[in-house]
């Protein structure tokens, strides 16, 4: 018992974070490593991309589910994977994997204090990290092209059925860099570049759509791994792709506004095509839906869902975020595309029976 005595959760937590990797191999063996990150489906253990726990550096045992939102520290993994978030089994189970109840009181003591030392160097060095990868995302927004009329952002988002001339104007969060790193080749890419900001207007992140041009001169996402990728922490962010009727940022909304959220760009710029006079944002992901901070004078959200089938991930992260904005005192429909995976794939089968039928007439 001297043990739970002297080492507290957050020594737990470090101590696992300390052996993360060899933990991740023990709870989540089909996951992969993947850089600096252990990839896996989600905290029920298949194989997959949705969830990363970050096997080095300052943020070392830190994990996210992307599709459900979900997201903690070592010893939460442990209560997530093993005991349905309990985590008095998961303190349990930690102090005997990690043989603390085998340490006499005095060596004890001593891990805990090497122990809090270690995470306090990592807690700085998180910190430098992140504002690092803030300034990274800034210096990249800035120095992209803001005019995209011209440019292969446009010419993807064309061949997409995206016009963004039919917009009462085009998205300023959008921009065009012909020359941003991309880790996955170890080369630069052209890209579009979009800024992710917070309720109060400030930018927290970029989001970046590598793009490749085909044979036949067309522009399409290029063919990666993860083609699309954020740059700095974007919890809570969004990034702004129409106004509506207003004209106003979102924080500036008139009393009784209503806005339609999307995950991707492509989406969310299919509804603003469609719905020039609406409010519309894109999320970033499902899961951060429920951390968007939504000015009070925003009474209904229009949630636009990718149709994911029932992944158990993405339907919790989905209700997560209607609960929130209920209890919030707003109204939320959620809507679907009747066609594919999204409103842009409804949009493009649209765009293909205009065409087929104009062939028909012809």
């Amino acid at each position: 018992m001297m043990g739970a005595q002297l080492m507290d959760i957050a020594d737990l937590s470090a101590m696992l974070a300390g052996r993360i990797e060899n933990l991740c191999m023990h709870l989540l063996p089909n996951g992969v490593r993947d850089g600096h990150e252990w990839r896996i489906g989600s905290l029920a253990g298949e194989a997959g991309r949705s969830m990363a726990v970050r096997i080095r550096g300052a943020t070392a045992g830190v994990w996210k589910d992307f599709a459900s939102g979900e997201a903690g520290d070592a010893l939460d993994l442990v209560a997530g994977v093993l005991f349905h978030d309990d985590k008095a089994e998961a303190v349990k189970w930690a102090r005997s994997w990690l043989g603390v109840d085998q340490l006499d009181p005095a060596r004890l003591a001593q891990k805990r204090r090497e122990v809090r030392a270690e995470a306090d160097r990592k807690e700085k060095e998180a910190r430098d990290q992140a504002d690092k990868m803030l300034s990274s995302a800034r210096r990249l927004w800035h120095m992209a092209q803001p005019e995209i009329l011209k440019t292969p952002v446009y010419h993807y988002l064309l061949l997409r059925g995206i016009d963004i001339n039919a917009l009462p104007r085009v998205p300023g969060a959008l921009r065009y860099e012909p020359q941003c790193w991309c880790a996955e080749t170890q080369t630069k890419l052209p890209a579009m570049v979009a800024a992710i900001q917070n309720g109060a207007g400030k930018q927290i992140a970029t989001h970046r759509t590598y793009l490749q041009r085909q044979h036949d001169g067309t522009w399409k996402k290029a063919s990666l791994v993860e083609a699309k990728k954020t740059l700095a922490a974007f919890r809570g962010g969004f990034i702004a792709l129409n106004r509506g009727e207003s004209g106003r940022p979102l924080r500036d909304a008139p009393d009784g506004d209503h806005v339609y959220l999307a995950e991707g760009i492509e989406t969310a710029l299919s509804l603003a095509v469609e719905l020039p006079e609406k409010r519309v944002l894109a999320g970033v992901s499902c899961g951060n839906f429920q951390n968007l901070e939504l000015p009070e004078q925003i009474r209904d959200v229009t949630i636009a869902a990718d149709n994911d089938g029932e992944n158990a991930q993405t339907l919790k992260a989905l209700d997560n975020a209607i609960t929130r904005f209920v209890r919030e005192g707003r109204r939320v429909r959620v809507i679907r595309s009747p066609i594919g995976k999204d409103f842009n794939d409804l949009l493009q089968w649209q765009k293909r029976a205009l065409i087929e039928n104009a062939r028909k007439m012809s």
